[in-house]
């Protein structure tokens, strides 16, 4: 496939009739490599933030070999793709059959749950094995994240002791996990999750081998500049450190935002302007559903074929190419004052839940695939200065010392 310089390389050479995705492999690669070199245990791509396969191969070639999967074709499409990668099944709600093919079909030995009723149809279905490693999710607070996932998963702490010991008797490895919520902001929720974590351990009275502390690493958005990943690092090692957990316990993460928010943007072309609204080829029930739903703040860039635009800028609202007047997108979004029929708008950092979420409602939903070389929005991967020192500052960074607090021994 040809790789243009741009997306306005692309613009300039030919007709665009449907959304064009521009995919980006090396943010996907530069992504990938930072959380391996930088976070420290295991890193397993969400699939469901992103399941095209350009992303699951690109992950594959940059070292990625652990996958978090929902579901029986994000299975079996790890399997096809990257057939030595591990998988873990961690839906805390899956069907009888999914549990079944997962285990006996294509070899998943990690399940997670967050209720008896959950553990017991594992156990059935997988005929009392005794090589499962089995993960109780847990509800957590989702306070410093902008899209909340509490409610639907994760066991109350008030039940939690208990079926993290029902799980200890069956598990080969036994671990914990939660989710803070999407697009995090505070470091500080991953160590008051696992402070939290370790409560309910201690309460429970047995060992745990895995801690999984999920995804909701962030983007850079506009209006929306989280803390450096760095400092999330620092929060979760800093916590580990604390943790009732075995002394050589597993840490492991879940990101898929943070990986391939920076991946894709997808360039759609005016079709019509009314006033302050443009109408798009691509909208709520394609790619821009968060745009539309959750009012996400997407940057956009205007390209246009031949000719300059003015350098007065207005604001304006999108709206979908389905006959649904739900398919709207209110932004606002600023954008050359002269936009007009035909110009290209590239809607940028939607390789998370993008092409995850986009269908084919009301025959529209089909896009081209280019790959470009280009980096144009602020990335969470750029070198970033330590926020305690600066360029005139007389502080010298040390080498962290780590401590150590007793832990408890792996079982026999």
């Amino acid at each position: 496939m040809h790789t243009y310089h741009t997306p306005l390389d692309l613009v300039r050479l030919r007709h665009l009739e449907k959304p064009v995705v521009c995919a980006r492999p090396d943010r996907l690669a530069r992504a990938s490599h930072w959380f391996q070199e930088n976070f420290p245990g295991e890193v397993l791509y969400a699939v469901k933030a992103n399941p095209s396969p350009w992303i699951i191969d690109g992950l594959y070639a940059a070292g990625t070999r652990f996958f978090d999967v929902a579901s029986i074709p994000e299975i079996a499409l790890i399997s096809e793709r990257c057939p030595d990668a591990k998988k873990a099944f961690l839906h805390p709600v899956k069907s009888r059959e999914s549990i079944r093919r997962a285990y006996y079909e294509f070899g998943v030995r990690i399940f997670a749950l967050d209720t008896e009723a959950e553990l017991n149809k594992i156990l059935e279905e997988t005929n009392h094995a005794d090589d499962l490693t089995l993960i109780v999710r847990l509800a957590v607070s989702n306070e410093g994240a902008v899209f909340s996932l509490a409610g639907k998963f994760g066991v109350p702490a008030f039940d939690a002791a208990e079926l993290i010991r029902s799980c200890r008797a069956h598990a080969d490895e036994l671990g914990v996990s939660f989710h803070v919520g999407s697009q995090c902001m505070l470091p500080s929720a991953y160590r008051s999750a696992m402070m939290e974590a370790s409560r309910l351990i201690a309460q429970a009275g047995v060992t745990v081998d895995i801690v999984d502390v999920g995804g909701g690493f962030p983007s850079i958005y506009p209006g929306l500049t989280p803390p450096p990943l760095t400092e999330y690092v620092r929060a979760i090692e800093d916590a580990f450190e604390e943790m009732m957990v075995l002394e050589n316990a597993d840490l492991w993460c879940e990101p898929g935002r943070a990986l391939v928010s920076e991946a894709e943007s997808v360039l759609v072309r005016v079709e019509l302007v009314k006033g302050d609204a443009l109408y798009l080829n691509d909208g709520a029930y394609g790619r821009l559903f968060d745009a539309a739903h959750s009012k996400w703040p997407f940057p956009v860039r205007h390209h246009r074929a031949s000719g300059e635009s003015t350098a007065e800028t207005a604001m304006f609202r999108f709206f979908g190419p389905t006959c649904d007047s739900l398919d709207a997108m209110q932004g606002p979004f600023e954008l050359p004052a002269d936009t007009a029929e035909g110009d290209i708008i590239e809607i940028g950092m939607l390789g998370a839940y993008g092409t995850a979420i986009a269908s084919d409602f009301n025959g529209f939903g089909s896009t081209e695939l280019a790959m470009v070389a280009d980096a144009p929005w602020p990335s969470m991967f750029d070198q970033q200065p330590d926020r305690a020192t600066g360029e005139d500052s007389t502080v010298i960074n040390l080498a962290r010392a780590r401590r150590r607090r007793p832990k408890l021994r792996r079982r026999a």
